[in-house]
């Protein structure tokens, strides 16, 4: 016996999500049919404004609710520092920190030769001409230290060498709760070479 075509429909949309099988993508849709219908109106609603009520930023390229976001159009926001990241999460995860109070960037994904992801296909145009902006003292590269962001990094920093503005990262070391016993070398060799005076 085969489902009913809604929930077969539903079942298919499901598994296209990242990491969603069918068995999956099943128990959520069994879910939803037990839902109130009230809590199913709004999450359809949530889904049908996804798109609506999203854009991109024409200034960092990250998605917001305007345009400007509400971060490039913060006067008291530094003008000098530019945070380039993969993705709009990435901007988030640094906000969260209520340690950064410059600019962002958002490049749309890292450099990755298995996955054929070349740097025409990311927003270096756009970054280069936010580059030549008047003001800028420092760009920080913020990417995920795997190989793709380590791809990247060394990409970027040969690019920018020659604007003559600082280029930073993010320094790398062991995280808290870590045991050294377990840490890899190079995340330990990284955190014996940056790390800071007591």
């Amino acid at each position: 016996m085969n489902y009913p075509k809604s929930i077969q429909n539903l079942i298919d949309y499901f598994s296209h999500l990242p990491s969603v099988g069918p068995k999956t993508a099943e128990r959520y849709v069994f879910y939803l049919l037990k839902a109130h219908p009230e809590w199913l109106q709004g999450f359809a609603q949530a889904i049908a404004e996804l798109k609506e009520k999203t854009t991109l930023c024409r200034i960092c390229l990250s998605l917001a609710e305007s345009d400007p976001c509400s971060i490039c159009s913060d006067k008291k926001r530094s003008q000098a520092l530019v945070c380039l990241v993969a993705e709009t999460r990435d901007l988030l995860a640094i906000e969260e920190t209520k340690q950064y109070n410059g600019l962002y960037f958002v490049l749309g994904g890292v450099i990755n030769t298995i996955e054929g992801v070349k740097p025409e296909q990311l927003n270096i145009k756009p970054l280069v001409a936010r580059i030549k902006q008047k003001g800028l003292k420092e760009i920080i590269l913020a990417f995920n230290p795997d190989l793709e962001g380590e791809t990247t990094v060394l990409y970027l920093a040969k690019l920018f060498k020659p604007s003559k503005i600082k280029i930073t990262r993010l320094a790398k070391g062991l995280p808290m709760g870590a045991d050294l016993e377990y840490a890899d070398e190079i995340t330990l060799a990284h955190a014996l070479k940056y790390r800071n005076e007591v």
